[in-house]
């Protein structure tokens, strides 16, 4: 059982990295009271450094009650109470209304004595690179959503592996990691299914998919799903001027398409719902009562944020798949 973990690779100090291993230990159960520190000599060999930064870090140790030394015996741990205060770091691709429901329902289940810091790379590649590098070693848990960018592996593996997290998507390159994640191929196939009947009155449908910022696991569930029913479909990476033809159905991940395609059904006077369908992603108060109500392919986001703060407060390691479906309204 690994008590002490140095990176040397990381921003935060030799003996600050010592301190943080020890309450994390202590904090996780892996160390009790009573039980015997890792000697200086030991840490020291082992991790290449001096034993003046080891015996900086158990001194810290011990002007907090953390730890208590016997002369000529070593570093016991005196107290299992203290305030350990966890410092988290959260790597949204975006704020919206979902990931706000999502952040919300964490911040609630975690609650307890927890510093959490949230940032945004925006589908921007360096972005994602500078957040991650910037903040390694200045955390005890990092929580990261990696989207679709790519090489976010090779740098989600510069952190400590035993403290990352992955959000929303992950990977074959990520699987070894605890994740709250979407299946989004299957649950595209599944939700489009479960509305066959009401699908298959529509004489084209239409993916609104931009790979950059969404799930290639839509586009590839909304081509098994009219292959396997053998409708006629098109996928268009943006929607502008388009015009609409009557019996359209479109099936659109972003919301800035849909206001688009909205806004182009009511200069050509159509009935959504009639005329054409619209089936959206991510249910949000707002697509209940838009046009009478816009159907959606959605996750519980809410729920994913609670089994996130259970993985982490119980310490569980797994990889969950958080179910979506589909939400009939009437603009199918």
């Amino acid at each position: 059982m690994k008590i002490i973990s140095i990176n040397k690779r990381q921003n935060l100090p030799k003996y600050k990295q010592i301190i943080l291993s020890v309450e994390m230990s202590i904090a996780e159960k892996r160390l009790k009271r009573g039980d015997k520190l890792p000697s200086v000599n030991k840490i020291s060999l082992e991790f290449g450094i001096s034993r003046d930064t080891v015996l900086l870090a158990y001194d810290e140790l011990k002007k907090r009650g953390i730890i208590y030394a016997i002369l000529g015996k070593g570093y016991y741990v005196k107290s299992e109470d203290f305030s350990f205060e966890q410092r988290i770091f959260l790597l949204f691709d975006e704020l919206n209304a979902f990931k706000e429901d999502l952040y919300n329902s964490f911040m609630e289940t975690i609650n307890r004595n927890a510093q959490i810091d949230i940032f945004f790379h925006y589908f921007n590649p360096e972005v994602f690179k500078k957040l991650v590098h910037d903040n390694n070693g200045n955390y005890s848990k990092y929580i990261i959503m990696p989207t679709n960018l790519v090489n976010t592996a090779s740098i989600i593996k510069t952190l400590p592996p035993e403290d990352v997290f992955i959000l929303d998507q992950t990977n074959n390159e990520l699987k070894n990691y605890p994740s709250v994640h979407q299946n989004h191929a299957k649950d595209t196939f599944n939700a489009l299914e479960s509305g066959k009947d009401k699908i298959k009155k529509y004489k084209k449908l239409i993916l609104i998919f931009s790979s950059y910022k969404q799930p290639v696991g839509m586009r590839e569930g909304f081509i098994a799903f009219c292959d396997k029913h053998s409708f006629y479909y098109d996928i268009i990476s943006n929607f502008d001027t388009n015009e609409i033809q009557m019996g359209d159905l479109y099936i659109i991940p972003d919301d800035r398409h849909l206001v688009n395609v909205i806004e182009q059904a009511k200069k050509q006077k159509m009935n959504i719902g009639k005329d054409l369908g619209i089936i959206s992603y991510n249910d949000t108060p707002l697509k209940k009562v838009v046009g009478d109500g816009i159907t959606t392919i959605s996750t519980d986001f809410k729920e994913m944020g609670r089994i996130l703060a259970e993985l982490i407060i119980n310490q569980r390691k797994e990889q969950i798949e958080n179910k979506s479906s589909l939400i009939i309204r009437s603009s199918l």
